[in-house]
């Protein structure tokens, strides 16, 4: 009878009875009762009330009753840890025993009780059977050595099990070389920083050695590991991939993949002059081939392993397109893989051959299937350029079957073919134009809208057949009606008198009626175009496209020899990297193919980094940021403002909408661009949406700083309210290489209350400069320009001027990293330029910075002692009095001051624009030029920035 029966009982009491039958003294019986037992866990019944029975059983020799024991202790030792020591004695004993095969099983199970409490008896018995005399007890231990390191690695590398496995890898069994080399590698993956797998020349010959007499499952641990080794020299690959081939014909498509991975790795390192290289290029074809003959599921893996191994070295299979022909009863995932291998292998030996086959296939049934061999068919006039007319008459042919999707697909085909190549095939507008009214899809509608805007001036009815789109505008999706008005735009351009009402009706229809941000984006910029300067909307509308490239869908190359490193794995089957879809704290490392030989990595590339003073000075700016190119759009919309900013009470910055009141000027009432009632449009404040509006500033602020005011404002000793704060040299912002000549370099600084931002604008050009303007994004601290961009006579080349532009602090904030981060962009008539700086933090230093006595006290004890920083700042070798003056001058007030065992304790405060208040202590010992500075904020991300500033005041 079978053990099927144990599954059937349904009885009550039953437990009562099992506990007695597990007691008997009859070793069958018992065997029946731990079967019973064993059945009920398996459907899910809770029988841990069981356990010091059915432990108590487990002290025998038969072994079938040995691993059902077993069995029962993995499954609740973990709900009954205190009970499962108890079995700890008999698995000490177990590995002891004479029968190997009891010894392993012990040793078995001891890996799978992930029980803190007994893993430290575990360790002794692990360390006998990883020197077993057995080998079978030492690849079951070796594998346990993993497991344990799983559940407590510590323990693991304290007892130097670590080291007992790197010996095992030069054992004598190949077996145990596997499961030694899987064990390492499995603790590796979860401690990438760690060199486990020290692998050199010796250990590396030991895995070949073992490699041809483990099982299949062995040979992928060890070609696994060897796919990780970096030899030291072409002659070592080539060795090693000499000892790998003869895996290539192995009956297992594991095993064949894994060895495929290691051959293109090593590969990068052989010269391409070598005999060998082609023969092993000869070698890849078969194996490959040959998995094309598996079952559908392992035809897909292979051709998405396949597809990868075609981008990196399509020589290996550039004979062999037949065996990617699609058959009848391919599943659609194998049809379309194929189909896209096909076209990376396509070229002009064998272009006749392909386009016959991708015809047949354009008649077959699966809708799907035949879309994209039409897409094919498309796709190899553009890869082959020899092959472009024949294509196209193939489309042509498909395009009178009328049968309406491949009419569809064919359209958006050669869509491409005409950017491909331009001024060839134009012939075929005609026979587009018939299958006008078929088209019920949005990408074929797209196209053919594209078509009809590109050439019409070839077609006498373009103005016609675009009006046909017209009437169910709102109806169409968003591609179409993009595609519809940069062609209706275009034919104005071509035809303006016919056309004008046309063309006006697209850009109401886009602008006033529709509520898709990026259709009226464009609607209104097409407009702004074709309303001010008609020329320049030539040039950008009908401006020459650049030709499309032959493989719009290759892998990434950096992406692809990752993935090559990956062949075999789920990485190669989705194309994406371990990172992208392994979950979890392992650290996926990313692996990634050796040099090519014959090219000097060293060298420096020309996009060498600049030298690290530069790079500290310069962070990097993200127009991406979304505001920018906001900003960007209200650069010219209003005329440029001259004479005084506008009064910050008629305007609250805080409202700004980077993008709004400009479309006032878009839509015709340019004259009311400025108005004087800010109010009714807040975006427009000052200059057309540049200048931030803010506190009046004395006009001499707004004037070239002159070498007397220059000095004037240098003065950084006394503590006068004249002499300011300290303002830093003035350093280069925007090199002239990057904003086509034009050079900025400055500084800031706060003066009386107001901050300014010191520039120099240099004209390295050969043209003059003018226009300029200049528009800060959200930053941290609201920072903004209080006036226009000032340049009273255009800049004519070598010349230079200097400006200070009064800034305010009623911006929009947003906050950045670093803190002080400003990104700046200035435009002027040659282009709109980017660059971002950084900002010392004393411009930010309020003069109402002194808090009184008590208040002070309040405040320090008030806020948590988590937000107090220390920092020390170094080689200063000012009396206290001095700091105290010095420091007063930039806005930072000494409260009290006192003397505590021979050393100045200075108690100050100071205030952000924004209301942050800084409390410090400043901590000064005569003969020591290290000061100790403790700061505390409510805010404490600004004490780091604070303490800077000390820093830099201190020192100049």
């Amino acid at each position: 009878m079978t053990d099927s029966k144990y599954f059937t009982t349904t009885k009550k009491g039953e437990i009562f009875e099992l506990k007695a039958e597990l007691n008997s003294d009859k070793k069958e019986k018992k065997k029946e009762a731990v079967k019973k037992v064993i059945a009920s866990m398996t459907v899910g019944k809770d029988v841990s009330a069981l356990f010091p029975d059915v432990v108590n059983c487990m002290q025998t020799d038969n072994l079938e009753l040995k691993k059902l024991v077993y069995l029962y202790l993995m499954n609740y030792a973990k709900s009954q840890p205190d009970m499962a020591i108890m079995a700890v004695n008999t698995f000490v004993k177990d590995c002891e025993d004479p029968n190997p095969l009891i010894r392993a099983l012990a040793v078995r199970t001891m890996g799978c009780i992930r029980v803190d409490k007994i893993t430290e008896y575990l360790c002794e018995p692990l360390r006998k059977c990883l020197k077993d005399e057995d080998p079978y007890v030492r690849k079951t231990a070796a594998v346990c050595v993993a497991k344990l390191h799983d559940i407590n690695a510590q323990l693991v590398e304290d007892q130097g099990f670590l080291d007992t496995l790197k010996d095992l890898i030069s054992d004598s069994n190949p077996m145990v070389v596997a499961n030694a080399v899987a064990a390492l590698s499995e603790i590796a993956e979860s401690h990438p920083s760690s060199n486990l797998l020290d692998l050199n020349p010796q250990s590396i010959n030991k895995l070949l050695t073992a490699l041809n007499e483990c099982t299949e499952w062995g040979q992928i641990f060890i070609l696994d590991c060897l796919a990780n080794y970096m030899p030291k020299d072409d002659r070592e690959a080539q060795s090693i991939c000499e000892r790998v081939t003869p895996r290539l014909s192995h009956a297992n498509s594991a095993v064949v993949l894994s060895a495929v991975k290691v051959l293109m790795k090593f590969m990068e390192m052989l010269s391409k002059d070598l005999d060998y290289y082609g023969t092993l290029l000869k070698k890849l074809a078969p194996p490959l081939v040959t998995l094309l003959s598996a079952e559908p599921e392992l035809q897909y893996v292979a051709l998405r392993n396949i597809n990868l191994i075609v981008q990196k070295r399509p020589e290996i299979l550039k004979h062999e397109m037949k065996v990617f022909f699609v058959k009848y009863n391919d599943p659609i995932y194998v049809k379309l893989e194929k189909l896209d291998i096909m076209i990376r292998l396509a070229s002009q030996a064998n272009i006749a051959q392909v386009l016959a086959e991708l015809k047949e296939y354009a008649t077959e049934v699966d809708v799907d299937f035949v879309r994209k061999a039409v897409r094919a068919i498309g796709r190899c006039a553009i890869k082959v350029e020899q092959s472009a007319e024949r294509c196209v008459s193939t489309l042509l042919d498909l395009i009178q079957t009328k049968v309406n999707y491949v009419v569809q697909e064919a359209i958006v085909v050669i869509k491409d073919i005409f950017r491909k190549y331009p001024n060839k095939y134009e012939s075929v507008i005609a026979t587009l134009c018939e299958n006008l009214d078929s088209l019920d899809e949005p990408e074929a509608r797209a196209a053919m809208i594209w078509i009809v805007g590109e050439y019409a001036e070839r077609i006498d009815n373009a103005d016609e057949l675009l009006e046909s789109f017209l009437e169910g505008f709102h109806d169409e999706s968003t591609q179409v009606q993009l595609q519809l008005l940069t062609a209706i735009v275009k034919l104005f351009l071509k035809k303006p008198t016919e056309t004008q009402e046309l063309v006006q009706q697209v850009l109401s229809l886009a602008t006033q009626d529709s509520d898709n941000p990026d259709l009226r984006d464009r609607g209104y910029i097409y407009w702004r175009l074709l309303s001010t300067d008609p020329v320049a909307a030539k040039e950008v509308v009908l401006a020459e496209k650049p030709l499309i490239s032959e493989e719009t869908d290759l892998i990434e190359p950096t992406l692809l020899d990752e993935l090559i490193c990956y062949i075999g794995t789920l990485a190669s089957v989705y194309h994406k990297p371990p990172s992208a879809f392994v979950e979890g704290s392992r650290g996926v490392v990313h692996k990634s193919l050796p040099p090519r030989t014959g090219s000097s990595e060293s060298a420096e590339s020309p996009e060498a980094a600049p030298s690290a003073g530069q790079a500290a000075e310069q962070p990097a700016v993200i127009p991406a940021q979304g505001d920018l190119l906001g900003d960007l759009l209200n650069l010219d919309l209003g005329p440029p403002v001259s004479g005084p900013p506008l009064a910050a009470s008629s305007v609250q910055m805080g409202a700004v909408d980077l993008l709004g009141g400009g479309l006032d000027s878009l839509m015709g009432d340019e004259s009311e661009g400025l108005r004087s009632d800010v109010g009714g449009s807040p975006a427009m404040g000052g200059g057309g949406g540049f200048a931030a509006p803010g506190p009046a500033v004395p006009a001499s602020m707004g004037a070239p700083l002159g070498s007397g005011l220059g000095d004037l404002f240098d003065l950084t000793g006394g503590v006068g309210t004249l002499s300011g704060s300290y303002v830093a040299p003035k350093s280069v912002w925007l090199p002239a290489m990057k904003a086509k000549g034009l050079e900025i370099s400055g500084t800031f600084s706060r003066q009386v209350g107001s901050i300014s931002m010191d520039l120099v604008l240099t004209n390295k050009a050969l043209q003059v400069m003018s226009d300029f303007a200049i528009q800060f994004n959200r930053n941290s601290f609201g920072l903004a320009p209080a006036a226009p961009l000032q340049v009273h006579a255009p800049l004519a080349p070598n010349q230079s001027v200097e400006i200070s532009l009064p800034l305010n602090t009623v911006g929009s904030v947003m906050k950045m990293d670093p803190l002080n981060n400003l990104q700046v962009a200035v435009k002027n008539n040659i282009d709109v330029f980017y660059f971002s700086t950084l900002y010392p933090l004393h411009i930010l230093f309020v003069e109402d910075g002194k808090m009184e006595r008590q208040m002070f006290l309040a405040t320090w004890k008030d806020i948590p002692n988590e937000n107090e920083a220390q920092f020390q700042i170094k080689d200063c070798s000012l009396s206290a009095d001095a700091v105290s003056s010095k420091l007063q001058g930039s806005n930072i007030f000494t409260i009290a001051k006192r003397n505590v065992e021979g050393q100045d304790m200075l108690y100050q405060s100071l205030k952000l624009t924004n209301g942050i208040w800084v409390l410090a202590e400043l901590r000064i010992q005569p003969s020591n030029p290290t000061f100790t500075l403790s700061l505390k904020c409510r805010a404490p991300e600004v004490s780091q920035h604070v303490y800077q500033a000390y820093d830099t005041i201190l020192k100049n």
